[in-house]
């Protein structure tokens, strides 16, 4: 059966207006986000302004978007196959996640300052409380803005991941309120996320398996940051 039964109302065949200005939007947001990017970096600002618009702006655009062009499925943020991205989402996103809290514990026994850094971006720049909701934002404007406006203009599937993947991962250093060695850490970080979650989102036509490997990812980050070393502590091995 095709998936087009869902109740969301919406079409996964976009009218030329609503792609453009789907398009159009989402240039003028990103834009705007380095363009604050770049005051910051020249300014004691730093990126906090490009990294409040990146998070306010992207769910706000894309929600506002997919409510009056009724571009819920186009987009990918529909239930049109939820339970397939849900099932694979924590599939996948699982097995990254004990992958990268195995390699974390031999990183944990020794010296290791990357590890170090990005404690202290979590915990005293407080990012922490922000990140689930910067995720949902980071995925919004790349894997269900982004790559659908590319993939319902005719891209190639690889060229449309790609693109997006390298424009998300160079968006770090326009919005993270980090050194720039830190930045260059997440910006590395982001690409396999990027690969990864524009494949699946573009074979689902669903944004929400990025969503959900993205988050468990995060998820995997803040236990091998926090409570791998807490239980080494008590000698839990």
């Amino acid at each position: 059966m095709h998936p087009t039964s869902t109740r969301v109302s919406g079409s996964i065949s976009p009218s030329p207006g609503e792609l453009d200005r789907r398009y159009r939007s989402l240039l003028i947001l990103v834009a705007s986000i380095w363009v604050l990017g770049l005051i910051g970096h020249l300014t004691p600002l730093s990126q906090w302004p490009a990294l409040v618009l990146y998070v306010v702006g992207g769910l706000v655009l894309t929600l506002l978007h997919c409510r009056r062009e009724q571009a819920w499925i186009a987009v990918g943020v529909s239930r049109l196959n939820l339970r397939r991205a849900v099932i694979w989402g924590l599939v996948i996103g699982g097995g990254l996640m004990l992958m990268h809290w195995i390699n974390a514990w031999f990183y944990q026994h020794g010296d290791n300052p990357q590890m170090a850094e990005m404690e202290t971006m979590l915990s005293n720049r407080r990012l922490l409380l922000l990140f689930p909701l910067l995720v949902l934002a980071e995925e919004f404007v790349w894997r269900a803005m982004a790559l659908s406006a590319l993939r319902d203009r005719g891209w190639n599937i690889h060229l449309a991941v790609i693109v997006t993947t390298l424009a998300y991962s160079l968006n770090h250093f326009a919005v993270a309120p980090v050194g720039m060695m830190e930045r260059g850490m997440m910006a590395m970080m982001a690409i396999p996320i990027g690969i990864l979650g524009g494949y699946l989102a573009w074979k689902l036509r669903s944004v929400w398996i990025a969503v959900i490997i993205h988050m468990l990812m995060f998820l995997s980050m803040v236990g091998a940051l926090f409570i791998g070393p807490a239980l080494q502590g008590t000698g839990v091995s």
